[in-house]
């Protein structure tokens, strides 16, 4: 525990020393006047850099009225510094006036003792603030340890979605910003053999630690549920059960997540989907209309047992699928059909993934509005190829 003080009187520095000496107070280190004290704290001058090295000092008793830089304004130059605003400051002022205390504390001093010095005042306003600095630490050294933990599990929870196919009649690769550290969007692909491939999207209702969990939770049994039920309404309805065994007592918010579900068949051409409440996959072929794959039942989580039926598509020759989140269109102003047009318009020029200009259109910061969901793209190519048998 090291308490600098700060005092341009030397006798007021001898009779600080003395009262926490008295008090088991030893380790005291004083400053004749601000530039001295910014020396110690490892400011080379006022608004510069900081140098190398944390400051070792756990409270400031600094005085108030001092000649050159009065402490008032040496508070202010400390706050600015993100290793230094932490250190409690206590002024020491033989000063009354009530505007110049509030303007100390309004500079970043916690707290003021008045000339001459009383020492049990003294002392109980420096254990109440070097208590607080104690408990601030703590969380601090908390939170830190939340944010590393964060970034873990925002590692982690990349790590499981899945890598890009770039097959002779398939491919597949997505582009996915998170709003937060951790996410509730979550996309998944499952070559099945004989030239099938199972394809999911899903978006978990809200953000947060809440979310990401329930989506770690279903990725968890996402392989096993496609490869044994395989097709898209039997797969959503097993999502459906297994995620609704996830009893929480106490539970107030209702957890549910949409999705769509697809099995692309590329040897008779054709897409067996399942739209679980989730905006329209978009499916692109030369000189067609756009056709939208559209929701055919409600979201995943909301009832106990689902009704739903797999609708199919077919298609010849090369095209493209386009599969995303809502973030994705909440980055375009307008209704609902508004921005889905604009997705039509702007998706349906290339066969394959750009991605520099989807990060232009859709990722960037900054652009329409603020970005507040997380945003998710898919992008399935449908190529002409031989299939190996």
């Amino acid at each position: 525990m090291k308490i600098l003080i700060v005092d341009d009187n030397p006798t007021n520095i001898i009779i600080i020393r003395e009262i926490l000496k008295k008090e088991n107070y030893r380790n005291t280190v004083a400053a004749s006047s601000a530039a001295e004290m910014f020396q110690r704290l490892g400011i080379e001058e006022p608004g510069g850099e900081l140098m190398p090295g944390s400051s070792d000092i756990d409270l400031i008793l600094l005085d108030m009225m001092m000649p050159e830089m009065d402490g008032i304004t040496a508070c202010r130059i400390i706050q600015k510094y993100e290793r230094l605003k932490d250190i409690p400051i206590i002024m020491v002022t033989a000063v009354g006036d009530s505007k110049k205390l509030a303007e100390a504390l309004d500079a970043g001093a916690v707290d003021y003792v008045t000339k001459p010095i009383n020492k049990v005042e003294l002392m109980a306003r420096i254990r109440l603030a070097l208590r607080l600095k104690q408990e601030k630490d703590w969380h601090k050294e908390r939170d830190q340890r939340i944010q590393e933990e964060l970034k873990l599990a925002a590692l982690v929870q990349h790590a499981v979605l899945s890598s890009a196919i770039d097959d002779p009649q398939f491919a597949i690769d997505a582009m996915y910003k998170p709003s937060f550290e951790l996410a509730g969007d979550l996309y998944s692909w499952y070559p099945l053999g004989e030239g099938r491939y199972g394809v999911i999207l899903l978006d978990m209702m809200g953000h947060g630690i809440s979310s990401s969990l329930f989506c770690m939770f279903i990725a968890s049994v996402l392989k096993d549920t496609v490869s044994t039920y395989v097709e898209p309404e039997k797969v959503v309805q097993e999502l459906n059960r297994r995620f609704n065994q996830l009893h929480i007592e106490n539970q107030l918010v209702q957890y549910y997540f949409t999705a769509i579900y697809l099995v692309v068949d590329t040897k008779h051409k054709k897409i067996d989907y399942v739209n679980a409440g989730h905006p329209p996959a978009l499916f692109f072929q030369k000189g067609r209309e756009v056709v939208r794959l559209e929701t055919v039942c409600p979201p995943v989580g909301l009832f106990d047992k689902m009704e739903t039926e797999t609708h199919t598509i077919s298609y010849e020759g090369e095209g493209h699928i386009v599969l995303y989140t809502d973030g994705l269109m909440e980055v375009v102003e307008g209704t609902q059909d508004e921005q889905i047009e604009y997705l039509e318009r702007t998706l349906d020029g290339s066969r394959r993934l750009d991605k520099d200009l989807m990060q232009r259109l859709f990722f960037d910061e900054g652009h329409l509005q603020e970005r507040e969901d997380d945003k998710c793209l898919v992008w399935i190519t449908l190529k002409e190829g031989e299939i190996s048998e």
